[in-house]
């Protein structure tokens, strides 16, 4: 397939594509004439892009994934801490999430005055504070 039915069957911008090789992540087959080529299973290859992405991965990670060949090789170790990763944020999530909505009915003749908010405030500050650059974990306090 040459790169303008890959974008096609893809979605992925052909601009994208030239990217994605130059940082190791899809390789062509060649080029005929000024068009690159590539075999059938870089759709596969792009889908695992978009899905490696779409959960958080970094695209040297995501490199990371694949045999010099293309085909997948994914450290179950490195999927396995995402998804922990991707738990402890969505608890994250749900909690502000709750506290949000207890704030918008809470009875409380001000937000200040509200407990519920207090706490959503303070876990906001140390959150922010925790993700500072140039912190890290042994100076977190």
């Amino acid at each position: 397939m040459d790169i303008s039915e890959v974008a096609r069957r893809s979605g992925v911008p052909a601009s994208t594509l030239r990217y994605y090789g130059e940082k190791g992540l899809i390789s062509p087959l060649g080029e005929q004439g000024a068009r690159r080529r590539y075999a059938p299973e870089v759709l596969d290859q792009l889908a695992l892009i978009a899905l490696g992405q779409a959960a958080g991965f970094a695209l040297d990670e995501i490199r990371s994934m694949f045999l010099p060949n293309g085909e997948p090789d994914i450290d179950r170790r490195l999927l396995a801490t995402k998804a922990d990763e991707i738990d402890r944020t969505v608890a994250r999530l749900r909690a502000m999430s709750r506290s949000l909505k207890h704030a918008a009915v809470c009875p409380a003749p001000r937000h200040a005055e509200c407990p519920s908010f207090q706490k959503l405030l303070k876990a906001a500050a140390s959150d922010a504070k925790a993700s500072r650059p140039g912190r890290n974990a042994l100076s977190r306090t």
